[in-house]
């Protein structure tokens, strides 16, 4: 069966539990569908980049799913009539991610951290001096 990760946002005003129980619904769709969940990951309250719906966080939760396309369908369906999912969007998937997704792990553990600004001009100034230096050297040479 095809793999499927879907992402949906809840509005802010309900509570975790009503998440989770909307969550358990969906979850519940796939599985009538003879389907699989095979990760839930709830992200917990996060702010919006923009209002939508008047709304500027929510709670956003992760199903990584593996489902006929046409229960995948049902569940969409479901999602737009819930009045409390703000969006949603699925995408299929080669394989299903092991373990805490991105969204879960700690800044300090993620590869490919920032760098401080201090070290982008060092970095920067060092070549920039090595080129006057070398014209300078090039203009002696000459005359």
């Amino acid at each position: 069966m095809p793999l499927y990760e879907t992402v949906f946002i809840a509005r802010q005003d309900i509570s975790s539990q009503q998440v989770d129980t909307l969550t358990e619904q969906m979850s519940s769709f796939i599985t009538e569908g003879d389907g699989t969940v095979a990760k839930v990951e709830n992200w917990g309250l996060r702010n919006l980049a923009y209002k939508v719906k008047k709304n500027r966080k929510g709670h956003y939760v992760l199903l990584s799913i593996d489902a006929p396309a046409v229960t995948v369908k049902e569940m969409e369906r479901n999602l737009l009539l819930s009045e409390d999912v703000l969006r949603h969007m699925t995408l299929r998937v080669e394989e299903l991610e092991e373990g805490d997704s991105v969204m879960l792990q700690s800044k300090s553990s993620r590869s490919g951290g920032r760098r401080d600004r201090d070290e982008e001009t060092k970095s920067e100034a060092a070549p920039a001096k090595k080129e006057e230096e070398a014209t300078e050297v090039t203009t002696e040479g000459e005359e």
